[in-house]
Parts: C-alpha cells; structure tokens; sequence
C-alpha cells in the first residue's frame, strides 16, 4: 500500500506518475490535505488579521471538498498510472507533514509518495520543507520525486560539467 501525496501542482503530478512506473500494479491511497481557516489565519500575518465577517464553517466546507476534489483528480491520475487508488482527504491539525504521517500509519502504507516543489535558499528556509519534515519524522519509506523543472535543470548543468 502506498500513500501518494497530492495538492494538485506539476510536482505532485510527477510522484503520481513516477509511483505507476516504480510500483506497478500497487495500491495506492491518494491524499490532499486541507487547513482549516483558522490555521491559514495563524499561519499568515502573524495572526494579525482585521476583523471581518466571515461564516469559517462555511470556508473550511469549502476546503474539505476542494481537498477531496483533489485527492480524487489524483486517484483517477493514479489510475492511469497503473495504480489501484482511492481518494482520501484529511485536515491539517498541526502540520502538513503530521497530517501525512498520521494517515500513512491509518492506512498502514508501505511508502509515502510525494513531491518536491524544489525550493532552496532562503525561499526553501522561510517556507520550510513538507517533503524535509516527512523524510526527518517518519517511520516508514519516503519516496521523495523531484520537481521535474528542477531535475531537468540538474541535468542539463550535469551534461555541461560532463563535456
């Protein structure tokens, strides 16, 4: 059983389809995550937010079936890919990562899936690394796929140094 991280970019796209090709056949739980309103506001700003009228229920409704939009756009992908997928989504209650880790232990995953978005420098220190974090705390495989911008970047200055 593998668990494939998905949020809808090229990078998750990319782990889907690199999961078909390393695991034939497998089956596979496709999982979005989503952050309730009340996080995206701790998270953005400070917390310094000014005050407006708005229905949080509704917002973090909305999330949770934009996120399980997505978990079923990537199973359908997985499908393709030559997976047996479901869809799955779960909400962030502390972290991204935490919320990945917690569900390959539900689903008991051989691996965990996912992309990079490729991030580095300051950009990868101020944003942070759901890929870094999941690699650092789990307790199972993590196939880690690279963006694939990046990996063809990487290849090109490899093929220049080569020559």
């Amino acid at each position: 059983m593998l668990l494939i991280c998905f949020d809808g970019s090229e990078d998750a796209r990319a782990a889907i389809a690199h999961a078909g090709t390393l695991f034939p056949g497998q089956s596979a739980t496709v999982l979005s995550v989503w952050a309730p309103f009340t996080e995206v506001v701790a998270r953005s700003s400070l917390g310094i937010v000014p005050v407006i009228d708005v229905d949080i229920e509704k917002i973090d409704q909305a999330s949770e079936r934009r996120a399980q939009e997505l978990a079923q756009e990537g199973a359908g992908l997985a499908g393709e890919a030559g997976l047996d997928a479901q869809s799955r989504a779960r909400e962030q209650e502390t972290t991204v990562a935490a919320a990945i880790l917690h569900e390959a232990r539900a689903v008991d995953a051989d691996a965990v899936v996912m992309g990079s978005r490729g991030l580095t420098g300051l950009k990868s220190a101020l944003v942070g690394s759901v890929s870094h974090a999941v690699i650092q705390h789990a307790d199972r495989t993590v196939v880690v796929v690279p963006s694939p911008s990046v990996a063809a970047e990487r290849h090109r200055r490899a093929q220049e140094l080569e020559s």
